[in-house]
C-alpha cells in the first residue's frame, strides 16, 4: 500500500490522529502562510516539497542512529501548526537550514531569507502530518526501501482540493 493509499485511509478515519480534522488544520495553516507571504499555493507546495524531503532525510538519519522510538518521540514533541524553531534545530543544522531555504528559493523565486524564516512553521506542519499513533503514515514516510519520493506538497494539494480551495 502506497503513501497515497495510507493518506486516504487516514483521511477516511477521522478517529486517527491523521484524520480529516488534522489535514484541515494543516491546509488552513498553509493557506494563512500563503496569504501572509503573498505566495500562491503552488509556490507553497514547492516549498513544502523541499522541506518535506529534507525532513524525510533527517528523520531517516535519526532512525538509523537513534532508532524508531527516538524518531516517534521527536515527531510527537514537535508536531503542530504553531511556529517552533526548536523543531527546526532538532532536525536541521544551520547549514542544512540555509541549503533548504536556497533550494526552495531556486525552485520558487521567493527570497531564501523569507523561506528560512518560514521553516519554524513549516517543519512542525510536516511533523504534524506524520504524527502517528496507530496511523501508519510515519512508518511509510520513513520506509528506506520505498522509492524515496515522498512529496508533502502532494498531501497538502490533496487536502486543499478536498476542502475546495
Amino acid at each position: 500500500m502506497g503513501l497515497f493509499d495510507q493518506m486516504l485511509g487516514a483521511v477516511g478515519n477521522s478517529n486517527e490522529q491523521g484524520g480529516l480534522a488534522k489535514l484541515v488544520n494543516i491546509a488552513n495553516t498553509v493557506q494563512q502562510i500563503s496569504n501572509s507571504t503573498g505566495a500562491d499555493t503552488s509556490t507553497m507546495q514547492s516549498i513544502l516539497s523541499v522541506v518535506g524531503k529534507q525532513v524525510h532525510s533527517s528523520l531517516q538519519e535519526k532512525q538509523a542512529s537513534e532508532g524508531t522510538e527516538a524518531v516517534q518521540d521527536l515527531v510527537n514533541q514537535f508536531a503542530g501548526t504553531s511556529p517552533d524553531s526548536q523543531a527546526v534545530d532538532s532536525l536541521f543544522s544551520s547549514v542544512i537550514q540555509q541549503q533548504v531555504a536556497e533550494k526552495a528559493a531556486q525552485r520558487t523565486g521567493l527570497d531564501a531569507t523569507l523561506i528560512q524564516q518560514l521553516l519554524p512553521t513549516l517543519v512542525p506542519l510536516v511533523l504534524n502530518f506524520l504524527q502517528s499513533g496507530g496511523n501508519p503514515l510515519l512508518n511509510k514516510f520513513l520506509d528506506a526501501d520505498g522509492d524515496g519520493d515522498v512529496d508533502m506538497a502532494d498531501a497538502i494539494k490533496l487536502a486543499s482540493r478536498f476542502l475546495g480551495r
